[in-house]
């Protein structure tokens, strides 16, 4: 289906994509005074807030993709729409921590549905160059929220109550809703639908588990999101209180963003020249050599290196992590094209789970020094690497099969 306003709905799909870092970036600088206010018993603790959302969101992943393809996008992304408030309003009205926590996960499950079917309405009317060409000017608007994000939850503070940084979560999904519903025409038609069975559902999930292409691959990029996931926990108490950069957290945390920005701007440069994989493995020998200095900086400095190290550890990592996101996930895929939509959001779920999983784990483990954290992305990256050396075995063999080499 031909767009008749290719601008304005690459805006629209921006906003929808946007729902999901606006609702995890903008609420850091926060997040400590939440975890006290609400009584959260541990420092700890409050990493939870992130991580809550994040556990909501690999399962409405996995729920409203395959539920889009069976009644349309519009309507599963005002189902999405619906939860997300009801979420959202949960949180501006907490009065308990784990309250909260509820209220987090159910945001994050209604937030999966704008985020995967805005993606699937751009599938729906392009393909291919098309399809690429509208996703990248979708995503130079979405890499500009981690960046701004937190800046505006800083300045919300400044003004008023964290609460109300869930009331303009609100705002943001009604302008969504009312959106879509006056200017966008559905883009899966009637005929295209599929009806939704929980025995495809399954089938597709050991398709993708029995496919060690598929399954190494989306291991690999599990244990990067981990990483990553630790990194968002614990981001407000490693730059807030362990380096009392309380009043320019906002801009550390933007200043790294930018470096997944640049990477991703890099990647495409490259992608078509170098390849998938020699990208992929030249960026996690990156990642694996950024936290080996930071270990040893570490041991080095009794658990405090230098910001200006600490600083340049971590933009290295993300810059490393922006290359290792797209092209692990897209080899995660490459085997799975009969069943690409539905593949997808069993990878996605599964990628996601670990690094919920293990990016809690390592988060509780943070004691005010980048101990636990040095050695654990350290170790993200080793698994990392032994799962996506697994897929790459396997992805050889094929071709050698294939080949009669």
């Amino acid at each position: 289906m031909q767009q008749k306003r290719p601008a304005e709905f690459i805006a629209l799909v921006a906003l929808l994509t946007a729902m999901v870092a606006m609702s995890i970036d903008t609420m850091l600088p926060a997040i400590g005074l939440m975890a006290t206010e609400l009584g959260a018993k541990n420092p700890n603790d409050r990493q939870l807030i992130v991580l809550g959302f994040f556990a909501g969101l690999m399962f409405g992943t996995l729920i409203f993709g395959p539920i889009s393809d069976s009644i349309g996008r519009k309507r599963t992304i005002y189902f999405g729409l619906g939860m997300f408030v009801l979420g959202s309003l949960a949180c501006a009205f907490a009065s308990s921590f784990p309250m909260l926590i509820a209220a987090r996960m159910l945001q994050g499950f209604g937030a999966a549905s704008p985020r995967v079917c805005s993606i699937a309405m751009v599938r729906d009317g392009a393909g291919g160059a098309a399809m690429a060409r509208i996703m990248s000017f979708v995503m130079s608007v979405f890499m500009l929220v981690p960046i701004l994000a937190p800046s505006i939850g800083q300045l919300v503070l400044f003004v008023t109550s964290w609460r109300m940084i869930f009331l303009g979560f609100i705002a943001m999904a009604v302008l969504a809703g009312l959106w879509l519903a006056l200017r966008q025409e559905e883009t899966l038609v009637a005929a295209k639908r599929i009806p939704f069975s929980a025995a495809r559902l399954l089938s597709g999930a050991a398709e993708v588990i029995r496919n060690p292409v598929a399954l190494g691959n989306t291991l690999a990029v599990g244990f990067i999101f981990a990483a990553f996931n630790a990194y968002l926990g614990t981001s407000q108490q490693i730059f807030a209180e362990q380096y009392g950069q309380g009043a320019y957290f906002a801009l550390w945390f933007g200043g790294l963003a930018m470096a997944i920005a640049l990477s991703m701007i890099v990647n495409g440069r490259l992608v078509m020249r170098l390849g998938m994989r020699m990208l992929a493995k030249y960026a996690l020998y990156g990642f694996l050599a950024a936290w080996f200095v930071m270990v040893v900086a570490t041991l080095s400095s009794a658990g405090h290196p230098p910001l200006p190290v600490t600083g340049a550890v971590f933009f290295v990592s993300f810059f490393c992590s922006g290359m290792l996101f797209g092209n692990y996930n897209a080899m995660a895929l490459e085997p799975m094209g009969h069943i690409a939509g539905m593949a997808a959001a069993i990878s996605g779920s599964l990628s996601s789970a670990v690094g919920v999983f293990f990016g809690a784990i390592a988060g509780r483990f943070y004691d005010g020094t980048m101990y636990p954290l040095a050695f654990a992305f350290f170790a993200f990256g080793l698994f990392a690497h032994v799962f996506a050396e697994w897929a790459a075995r396997a992805a050889a063999r094929r071709v050698a099969q294939k080949t009669g080499a």
